[in-house]
């Protein structure tokens, strides 16, 4: 168990008995317990009476020999495929465009962007995609068609319409589709030349991304109640590639869970959105990639604000 600083999943405590636990005790006093245990590797979980609830805790280890102690979940990393080149640091909005990690600008060279033949096409599906897939790709397709106009590019209000729209065809996840707050965040992690709106091409990209997020959701939503609990977002999170310490996780959900520390299809969405983008710019300025990054003023408030 040494050097595993993973959150221990629930059949960890179903299959491992506890070998020292405090008494029964009530929500009126602190509690103090005195242990001795034979030399061993062990688990310390500390508890509060009322579930997500904030308590002070105190640990006094007396051993003959040198021990070794750690907090597990102490390294924050986010799964990504391996690129060829390190992209440039992003320092202004309008350099989106030159430091996007996720976009082919391959496909882009050769076009000219500035005459009347600027609509971009979404990629073919694959030989491995579905029916319904194909069907629900073509779908959007026409309904951003409809909406974006001549420019073929889409605003939050707009793209808040187009996601609702595909949404109320899934019957099967119950959700009141997204808030315009989400939907601008949608915008700033897609958004690659800093217009503040999307084309076809980076809506797709965007798709196929909530269309991953979408199928976590509903692998904890076993209720199919439309919201997930803060211990299965934990999970979800790390399901998505995102691994976080305890003080994050924390943090997620005192910002996105309700007072029942129940987390809904909306709010886990744009959890992902800020994790996504935030993890994307870290990366872009740290170019040496040793884990810190100095910003000015300004770089800091064009990263927080337009995020």
């Amino acid at each position: 168990m040494h050097g595993n600083k993973q959150h221990l999943q629930k059949d960890f405590f179903l299959y491992n008995a506890s070998k020292a636990r405090s008494k029964t005790y009530i929500n009126m006093r602190e509690v103090s317990e005195r242990f001795r245990l034979p030399p061993s590797e062990y688990v310390i979980v500390p508890s509060t009476y009322e579930p997500h609830q904030e308590g002070d805790f105190i640990l006094r280890v007396f051993s003959e020999k040198r021990n070794l102690s750690e907090d597990v979940e102490n390294t924050i990393s986010v799964d990504r495929p391996v690129k060829k080149k390190k992209p440039k640091p992003i320092i202004f909005v309008s350099d989106r465009a030159n430091s996007n990690k996720e976009l082919s600008v391959d496909q882009e060279e050769g076009k000219d962007k500035t005459g009347p033949e600027k609509q971009e096409k979404a990629p073919q599906p694959g030989p491995g995609n579905t029916d319904q897939d194909t069907e629900e790709q073509q779908q959007f397709q026409n309904i951003f068609r409809q909406i974006a106009g001549d420019d073929m590019e889409v605003c939050a209000d707009e793209l808040k319409n187009i996601l609702n729209s595909v949404l109320n065809k899934h019957k099967d996840l119950k959700t009141q589709g997204f808030t315009l707050e989400s939907c601008r965040s949608m915008i700033a992690l897609m958004d690659t030349d800093g217009s503040g709106r999307l084309n076809l091409q980076e809506f797709h990209h965007l798709w196929k991304k909530i269309k991953a997020w979408q199928k976590i959701f509903k692998r904890y939503d076993t209720d199919q109640s439309g919201t997930i609990n803060s211990y299965e977002m934990r999970n979800a999170v790390n399901d998505a590639g995102f691994h976080l310490n305890s003080q994050l996780y924390d943090i997620i959900t005192m910002r996105y869970a309700d007072k029942q520390m129940n987390i809904d299809f909306d709010s886990f969405i744009c959890c992902f959105v800020r994790l996504e983008g935030m993890f994307r710019a870290f990366n872009a300025f740290d170019k040496d990639g040793v884990g810190t990054i100095k910003l000015n003023v300004l770089e800091w408030l064009q990263l927080t604000m337009y995020a």
